[in-house]
């Protein structure tokens, strides 16, 4: 049986590390093929410390974030696209639909990763949610692109905004990433110009593991990473 795919569409450059990197290197390292879309570099308003440069510019700002997101992506096993879109604000095209619902229909993801629908400190991770659920619908439209074939039902996951909290998430979630967190740990260093929040990711990865441990049983958890599902479980026995 084939691993399953993971597709997961981030709205900046690097909120794929923070939130999810350990996850899609478990899925890369056990075969599966790991799609990253990246709507945005977040050139505008997650590069404050690129901005502080003398003479910076735009293309050197987006130049320097591609270069810290393909690292990253390498690092995890990722394949990637950037779509530039600007950010601050995002703004979905008809041009982005329409490849989204091609990426959805050639890849036909077992699973789908991307923000929370909430997030008051950040406008553009909600529009990242509301893009990926949209193109998710559309893509299973027979009378939209019918020369590639529809997708399924896959289960969309959230994962974990930055003051979740304040965002309403309630992850329903957890996933084991012990193996692989020393591959978020590089991620998350390939991301110079956010350094600031390594620490923060590091305490959650550990706090994620010490309440997966509580609501498993398993003791050799020590990190995870948090998901809220979009969907509900459907299955022929309790998940």
């Amino acid at each position: 049986m084939a691993e399953p795919t993971l597709l997961v569409i981030s709205a900046h450059a690097a909120d794929f590390v923070w939130r999810a990197s350990g996850t899609m290197a478990l899925y890369a390292q056990r075969g599966s093929k790991v799609r990253l879309l990246v709507l945005s570099f977040g050139e505008r308003g997650e590069s404050a410390e690129l901005w502080k440069e003398p003479g910076q510019t735009l293309e050197k700002v987006k130049s320097m974030r591609r270069k810290e997101a393909e690292a990253a992506a390498k690092v995890i096993g990722a394949e990637a696209r950037f779509f530039d879109l600007g950010d601050y604000p995002l703004r979905a095209t008809e041009k982005l639909m329409e490849d989204l619902i091609e990426e959805f229909r050639k890849l036909q993801p077992d699973h789908v990763l991307t923000h929370a629908p909430k997030d008051p400190y950040n406008m553009d991770h909600s529009t990242a949610s509301e893009i990926t659920l949209q193109a998710r619908v559309l893509a299973q439209a027979r009378g939209i692109r019918p020369d590639l074939p529809v997708i399924g039902a896959p289960p969309v996951f959230a994962f974990e905004p930055h003051q979740p909290e304040q965002c309403d998430f309630r992850p329903d979630v957890l996933v084991d990433i012990t193996e692989t967190y020393d591959k978020k740990q590089a991620a998350m260093s390939c991301m110079a110009t956010q350094k600031q929040l390594i620490q923060y990711y590091s305490d959650l990865a550990w706090r994620r593991g010490v309440q997966a441990v509580r609501n498993s049983g398993n003791q050799k958890i020590q990190y995870a990473e948090a998901f809220q599902s979009y969907y509900p479980y459907v299955g022929g026995r309790l998940p």
